[in-house]
């Protein structure tokens, strides 16, 4: 079985906890290490824009952002853009993808399954969207996904960045953006689905973590 360190980065700043997983995976694509990651965060409230996207989805005026609090990023992962925030739990593994047959699609499946299966133990039924990455919730997205990968010269990928899984996020700072560049669908919350519940990030930390090893089949090692 696969050993994978967990790292609890608690709440840290997104250009911050962005230098971590990116020191790791340069030590993986360099060779200098073989360990494999999972770093846990919870940002600010920051908006990032991926690759594929655009600030024309930045629908808030930079003067509502800046009093708000708001950062913006250009990042090199895929997708367009995306919001962090208090309440929203984030996992960025940097992991070296030999163990699953060096499959970049199905890890990205492999990523919506742990959410999938970790909401399905407090009986929301999610699913994936044909065409639209994440775990959505009839047809609001509950989690986001936005991987990166790079190759080593073996040949073998290593990833970063990772999923956010919105818990107790305060949905109405996503009015800021339109969400991945989709127009016609919603966000949701942990906390909106399980209306009668107490919801805690510390306990959906330990519950989507858990999930992970069950998928991906792992031993995790806490490291605080």
């Amino acid at each position: 079985m696969v050993n994978v360190d967990v790292v609890s980065l608690g709440r840290l700043d997104y250009q911050q906890a962005l230098s971590i997983q990116e020191g790791q995976a340069a030590k993986l694509l360099a060779g200098e290490t073989e360990d494999q990651v999972v770093y846990t965060v919870e940002h600010p409230p920051t908006i990032t824009v991926g690759k594929n996207g655009t600030r024309d989805h930045i629908v808030a005026p930079e003067a509502t952002l800046d009093e708000l609090g708001f950062a913006v990023y250009d990042v090199d992962r895929g997708g367009d853009v995306t919001y962090h925030g208090p309440g929203q739990l984030v996992l960025y593994p940097v992991l070296h993808l030999g163990p699953w047959n060096n499959d970049v699609s199905r890890y990205v499946r492999m990523l919506e399954q742990v959410v999938i299966n970790a909401l399905k133990h407090v009986d929301v039924e999610s699913r994936r969207l044909d065409g639209y990455p994440g775990v959505w919730v009839g047809n609001a997205k509950v989690c986001a996904i936005g991987a990166r990968v790079k190759k080593r010269k073996n040949g073998e990928f290593v990833t970063s960045h990772g999923l956010a899984l919105n818990v107790t996020t305060d949905l109405s700072h996503f009015q800021t953006i339109v969400p991945c560049g989709i127009v016609d669908k919603g966000v949701t919350s942990v906390r909106e689905l399980l209306t009668t519940e107490e919801v805690s990030l510390f306990e959906w930390e330990h519950r989507l973590l858990d999930s992970f090893a069950d998928v991906f089949q792992v031993s995790l090692n806490e490291k605080r």
